[in-house]
Formats: C-alpha cells, sequence, structure tokens
C-alpha cells in the first residue's frame, strides 16, 4: 500500500504531522476526518526504504496480546490509575514487540498533551478504526473502563471466532497437501520407472487411463516452467483483479456462492457486522458513524456495499433494515431483529443477540463439516491413489493375460 505524509490542525489549533499508510487519498482523510483533524495537507511518499522499516510494515500484532492489554487497561481505569500510569505499566510488560513499540509512542505522545484517540490513531496497524471510535467515545463520555471493558469482550469474541474457523480448515487443509504430494510424488517419480518397464516389456498399446496418466506426468515434468508461471499467474491475476473496487466485489459474491462453505463465510460476516456494530453503538458512537467503521470491518465486499447501503438511508431520514431487507444477502431474521430494536430503542441489545446467534451456528456449521469432511477427504485420496495403482497395474495384467 502507499503511504502519505499529512499535516494538520486540531480542535484547540495544535498542529500535527506523521505519516500513515493507506489504500488511497480518500483513506487517509477518512482516518484524520475521524480524529476531527482539520487538514492542512496530504502528499504521497515513497515506502520505507530502510529494510528494518519495510519488514516492520508488514508486521502485525498479536490479537491476543491486544485482548490482554484492553482487559487490564480496563481493569487499571476501573482501579483509578491514570492513563499515563496504565501506559507505562502495560508497555513494559506486553510481550509483543509491535505492540510495546506502539505503547511507547502512544504513552510519549498521551505525556505530550495529546488525547488518548490521537496518539491511538497514529497507529492504524495495532488499533483499528474501531478501537479508535470506540476510545473516543469512552473519553467524551467519561467511561473509559466499561467501553475498554467492552472492546475487550468483542476482541475475545472476534479471536474465537477466528480461531474456530482455522482449527476447523486445519484437517482438510493438511490432507490436501499430503494428497497433493503423493500424487506429484506417484506422478513424476513413479510412473517414469514404470514407463521404462512397459518400454523393456515391449508393451506399447496401454490402457486409456494408463496412457494418460503417462502423458500427463511427461507434458508436466517436460514443460514445468510453464505450469508453474500458469498457476503464478493464475493467482497473480485474480489478486491483482482483487485488489480493484468491481474485482473485489464481484470475487466476494462469488465466495458467498460457494457450496457449503459459502453459507459458512456469510454467517461469520453476518456475525462480525452485529457484534462490530452492536459493539459501537453500546459505546455511544452514532448510529452513521458505526454504519461507516462497520462497512470497513465487514470482511466481504457484497456484505460491506450492503452496510453502505444502509449508512445512506440513514443520511435520508430513514431506517436502517430498509436497505437491508431489499438485499438477497441478510436474512430475514438479520433484518427483523434490527427493526424490532430500532423501533424499541434497544438497537445494541438485538444485535449482539443476533451475533450470538450466529456464532454458535457457526460453531455447529464448522463441528458438522469436520465430522464431514474426515470420510470423505480418505474417500477422496483411496479413490485418487487406487486410480493411479490401477493405471500402473493394468498394462502388466493385461501382458501377463496375453502371455496365457
Amino acid at each position: 500500500m502507499p503511504w502519505f505524509r499529512y499535516t494538520a490542525i486540531d480542535n484547540m489549533g495544535r498542529p500535527y504531522a506523521g505519516t500513515l499508510e493507506a489504500d488511497d487519498l480518500e483513506t487517509v482523510r477518512a482516518k484524520l476526518t475521524d480524529l476531527r483533524y482539520h487538514i492542512v495537507g496530504i502528499n504521497e511518499i515513497p515506502p520505507p526504504s530502510n529494510l528494518t522499516d519495510f519488514f516492520r510494515s508488514f508486521s502485525r500484532v498479536n490479537m491476543k496480546e491486544l485482548v490482554a492489554f484492553s482487559r487490564q487497561f480496563a481493569t487499571m481505569i476501573d482501579a483509578g490509575l491514570s492513563v499515563l500510569k496504565c501506559l507505562d505499566i502495560l508497555q513494559r510488560q506486553t510481550k509483543d514487540p509491535v505492540l510495546q513499540e506502539a505503547l511507547a509512542s502512544v504513552r510519549k505522545d498521551v505525556h505530550g498533551g495529546a488525547s488518548l484517540t490521537e496518539a491511538l490513531a497514529k497507529h492504524p496497524r495495532v488499533f483499528s478504526r474501531l478501537y479508535i471510535n470506540m476510545v473516543r467515545a469512552a473519553e467524551m463520555g467519561g467511561i473509559l473502563d466499561q467501553v475498554l471493558d467492552r472492546l475487550s469482550t468483542f476482541l475475545e469474541k472476534e479471536l474465537e471466532m477466528r480461531n474456530k474457523v482455522r482449527a476447523a480448515m486445519m484437517y482438510p487443509s493438511v490432507v490436501m497437501i499430503f494428497a497433493i504430494g503423493v500424487m506429484g510424488v506417484m506422478m513424476w517419480w513413479v510412473l517414469p520407472q514404470f514407463q521404462r518397464i512397459f518400454d523393456d516389456m515391449g508393451i506399447t498399446k496401454l490402457p486409456m487411463s494408463t496412457a494418460f496418466m503417462l502423458g500427463f506426468a511427461t507434458a508436466t515434468k517436460k514443460y514445468w516452467y510453464l505450469v508453474l508461471g500458469s498457476i503464478a499467474g493464475l493467482i497473480a491475476g485474480t489478486y491483482l483483479y482483487g485488489r480493484t473496487e468491481t474485482g473485489a466485489l464481484h470475487l466476494d459474491r462469488v465466495k458467498l456462492r460457494i457450496p457449503i462453505f459459502g453459507d459458512i463465510i456469510l454467517k461469520v460476516a453476518i456475525s462480525r457486522f452485529t457484534r462490530t456494530f452492536g459493539t459501537l453503538v453500546a459505546a455511544g458512537v452514532s448510529v452513521l458513524r458505526a454504519l461507516e467503521i462497520t462497512a470497513d470491518t465487514a470482511g466481504n465486499r457484497a456484505v460491506a456495499q450492503v452496510i453502505e447501503q444502509a449508512c445512506t438511508s440513514v443520511k435520508e431520514g430513514e431506517k436502517i433494515s430498509d436497505p437491508m431487507q431489499g438485499s438477497t444477502i441478510f436474512p430475514l431474521m438479520v433484518t427483523q431483529m434490527i427493526s424490532v430494536g430500532e423501533e424499541t430503542g434497544r438497537l445494541d441489545q438485538m444485535l449482539i443477540k443476533v451475533s450470538d446467534f450466529y456464532e454458535s451456528e457457526v460453531d455447529s456449521t464448522l463441528k458438522g463439516l469436520a465430522s464431514l469432511l474426515e470420510p470423505v477427504l480418505i474417500v477422496f485420496i483411496g479413490v485418487l491413489v487406487g486410480f493411479i495403482a490401477v493405471s500402473v497395474i493394468a498394462p502388466i495384467y493385461a501382458l501377463v493375460g496375453n502371455i496365457h
């Protein structure tokens, strides 16, 4: 992503300058506007040339450490410690180097007179827009300990969901890698050995399956660079297409249509949306601002598009649920719960309930998927290895039969 240098002035007239990494100029403007900065100037700059800075740009904070930091921060604030004292203690005890470096910078900025929100916003790779906006609402309302506690719960749920999905995908991923490895060894090492045996035995007429396997193995071995180039080109092309607005929307829509997995992706996206939205609203963030932030954190462009339509609907004085009811993405139960929450003034509670429901749905679906995939993958590998074995042995049996 490109880097930008900005200069701005806060509401007190204090000047600020710094650098941000973002997708485009509009994203930088949005981040600075979130901080209530008056923008003086923004210029795109070359990415970091220093090798340490280059590798640091790919660093990400450990989610477990961020959860622990937020929970401990909330506890210390509730106990009456000052923000500066909390940051000093937490910065020294955290084990994550990325978080430790960010906290050292945050502590320095807060000590220099900046608000906690302003200090956190300088580290977008560590603290998300969701995090920053919730802290801003907490500082304005004087409920920092309560909001940090909500943030901790939110991050814990997010981490738990992510771990469940990873655990469910671990087994099929390992099995597929194993299957590809077995097939590669059979085709590029075992089959060529049998090719020489068939030639020595004078077997010229091979069964169709054997001829196909030998031809495919010979072609891929001879033109391996074309195979690797095609795979790399396909991956690079898909990645670059996914970087465009149209491409990201199209690919995310395709993901939602994948059998079985599309349903899981949609449920995870809905759970993330409702929990993020509900957490922001409960923290005192305005509905409009909460929708804008939630669209950025939806994780699926097709879902984000509907949320953006809801944001436009709110600006025009309409209900949040109206554009969602007209979409094919959000289930009727979700839109009805949001509509009831709007009418009763309990939107945050309804959203959290929807999120809890979909988290349990994802959990049960993943457990069912894991139990279903295990026998299916075993059968798949058995059929694959069996096909290769039959393709190798069939010509020998045919030759023996002709001799008799």
